[in-house]
């Protein structure tokens, strides 16, 4: 007995640890929404190129696109453009779109559209860069200074994110004479990115330019410059403004190096413009729509991956233990009377379809009716097996009069009448005229009432939309619901109405 017992908590913790951490996993590590009506946004980025071709010349354009390798990926990417070839090509990490077209007069307008989103899920490639640089070769007043720079750096700072971190504050003070003599009175980003690789060649810390768009709608802008630094591990992103580390979420990366955004051949005044709106879409569609444009396979093992059709009765299936176990707890805890377990949950599923309030009385009307032909049959002294036939054809003439008067009455909610499960009615009335002969008219009511509660508390439990998607998104749930199940099955203590039944014992 004692290893019976060891054995069963050892199968419950196991079905509640698994159940547990696959859904956590699914949460946390693959992000699928915990509710249906969460949204996430969808960003949704123009960018406009003007320029004015040569007459007569070739035309090529090329352009940085984002590589979207890291934390976004693209939805739909188009390239709109009027007699213009196009082609895509990746190079240092970067992605260049090439416009190109024999002979070009005039204005000419061409569009790069992008929608993206954030990556779902999908491990992402271990990052690689590199640890050493070589110096710049720098003499005279400004090797001076760049020393007078590099040794309070060095004595605040403990590693390659601080180092540069305070790099770029000391950049920034512009009333430090070395600053000023390494900026030469340009003050600018690109002239202060130029000294910050000074000094970071100096003490060989690598670094990239990387040219980053910020996600946020309606505001005219232009690609900003950012730094970004290997430290063996990962990519740390700098701020040349203020030496703050880290990308913010609202950054994308558009393209890393030193060239522009830009090179046009054949034409000139070339200008970019970009437009950027947000729109919001629900978030388990958005995680399928980011599952087909990535190899993922996100929801490839999911109950999202079945047929719409199939997924349909899937929703509904899955949450069929949820009022099993109502009724368990019922039964079990509460000691309320139903006609078995699963009668009061096939009810309960007959009730999505008429709706509570009218299922109740279609339920009392056609058992009770029922429960009338089956006791004038009973007086015929029949056999089980014709007495069965008779009350199942009797329920089906009943169910399709009360279609029939509903449909001429207008209540249209009377036709799902016919979806009540007609063996289910056949076999409550025959089980309660069976009760009510083997231990009266009084026990069998109060059965019927019992399975009428339950199926109704079993029914509003199962349709509330945010159980059914939850359950269904994270079908491991349900091991969670066979382990309570499981603890359930060796209770032997009082249930709730024994406690009122046996009360003038406890005062004893």
């Amino acid at each position: 007995m004692r290893s019976l017992n060891l054995h069963l908590k050892v199968l419950i913790t196991l079905l509640v640890s698994l159940g547990i951490l696959i859904t956590a996993y699914q949460i946390f590590i693959l992000g699928i929404p915990v509710t249906e009506d969460e949204t996430d946004d969808l960003w949704n980025i123009d960018a406009k190129v003007e320029f004015q071709a040569n007459p007569r010349e070739p035309v090529k354009l090329q352009m940085f696109v984002p590589p979207l390798n890291q934390d976004y990926v693209s939805l739909n990417e188009s390239f709109i453009s009027n007699n213009y070839g196009v082609s895509i090509n990746r190079a240092d990490g970067n992605r260049r779109v090439t416009w190109s077209a024999r002979r070009a007069s005039g204005k000419q307008t061409l569009y790069y559209r992008l929608v993206l989103t954030k990556r779902y899920s999908g491990e992402q490639s271990k990052a690689k860069g590199p640890i050493f640089r070589d110096s710049i070769p720098v003499e005279g007043a400004e090797k001076i200074a760049a020393d007078a720079l590099l040794a309070p750096i060095r004595q605040h700072s403990a590693d390659v994110e601080t180092f540069i971190s305070e790099t770029v504050k000391r950049i920034n003070n512009s009333n430090d004479d070395n600053v000023k003599l390494l900026l030469g009175g340009d003050a600018t980003t690109a002239n202060k990115a130029k000294a910050i690789e000074l000094l970071l060649s100096i003490a060989h810390v690598p670094m990239e330019r990387v040219h980053t768009i910020r996600l946020a709608a309606d505001v005219q802008q232009s690609p900003e410059l950012w730094m970004r630094s290997f430290n063996g591990e990962k990519w740390l992103y700098f701020n040349l403004e203020n030496g703050e580390q880290g990308l913010p979420a609202d950054r994308l990366v558009w393209w890393i190096g030193d060239n522009d955004l830009v090179k046009l051949e054949g034409g000139k005044q070339a200008q970019v413009n970009f437009s950027l709106s947000n729109s919001e879409m629900n978030a388990i569609r958005l995680a399928k729509l980011t599952d087909e444009n990535t190899d993922a396979g996100f929801l490839e093992y999911s109950l999202y991956g079945l047929p719409l059709s199939t997924q349909k009765t899937f929703q509904i299936m899955v949450v069929i233990p949820i009022g099993v176990l109502v009724i368990l707890i019922l039964r079990n805890l509460g000691g309320l009377q139903t006609l078995g377990t699963f009668t009061p949950v096939l009810i309960a599923l007959a009730f999505r379809e008429t709706q509570l309030g009218f299922g109740i009385i279609l339920f009392t009307v056609i058992t009770t009716l029922g429960l009338s032909l089956r006791s004038y049959l009973e007086h015929l002294k029949l056999q089980m097996l014709p007495r069965l036939s008779v009350v199942l054809t009797f329920v089906v003439v009943l169910i399709a009069v009360i279609s029939l008067f509903s449909h001429k009455l207008g209540l249209e909610r009377g036709l799902s009448v016919a979806l009540f499960p007609m063996v289910i009615l056949t076999m409550t009335i025959e089980r309660l005229s069976i009760t009510w002969e083997e231990r009266g008219g009084g026990h069998a009511f109060k059965v019927a009432i019992g399975t009428l509660v339950a199926a109704t508390l079993a029914h509003l439990l199962m349709s509330i939309p945010e159980v059914v998607y939850f359950v269904f998104t994270f079908p491991a749930i349900l091991m969670i619901m066979v382990g309570f199940m499981l603890a359930m099955g060796r209770y032997r203590g009082y249930r709730l109405t024994e406690l009122f039944r046996f009360k003038a014992f406890l005062k004893d």
